[in-house]
């Protein structure tokens, strides 16, 4: 099983001046990693519909939303990850990651395939009240799984 670091995602209500902020002083650019690009990736009728930057170094990316409290009321998941901030790993084995977490009572929102095409996702509390997501990308998408 491979999982190693993906992305940080920063939720904010500024979110124009966050994307502009990162493009301008750290000259971070926009990922294209995606299918059909940023805009036609994101999944928008299953419980968030806000805009997601996906910003990029070249190597790690930087997803930036915006903030919507309600994502855990419209989908009925006990961790809203677009709250505040959270970090993110990529996994090629999601049942090893949620059997781990089973193992040590850990519990998880398993909120499946919602907000990219292509990727399932868990989210999860790390012992500091940390939000970790863990996600697989299905290998026959236009984006590789590793």
């Amino acid at each position: 099983m491979a999982t190693r670091f993906h992305h940080v995602n920063f939720a904010s209500k500024l979110l124009p001046e966050l994307e502009g902020f990162y493009k301008e002083v750290l000259q971070l650019d926009e990922s294209h990693a995606y299918a059909g690009a940023s805009a036609n990736a994101q999944i928008k009728n299953q419980g968030y519909g806000g805009r997601v930057a996906f910003l990029t170094d070249g190597a790690v990316e930087m997803h930036l939303s915006t903030k919507d409290l309600n994502v855990a009321f419209r989908t009925k998941q006990a961790i809203n990850p677009l709250a505040n901030t959270h970090i993110a790993f990529r996994t090629d084995d999601i049942d090893g990651i949620k059997r781990r977490l089973e193992e040590r009572g850990v519990p998880y929102a398993d909120y499946g395939a919602w907000a990219i095409k292509g990727w399932t996702q868990i989210f999860f509390y790390d012992p500091e009240g940390n939000i970790v997501e863990v996600h697989q990308v299905e290998t026959s998408g236009s984006e590789p799984a590793a």
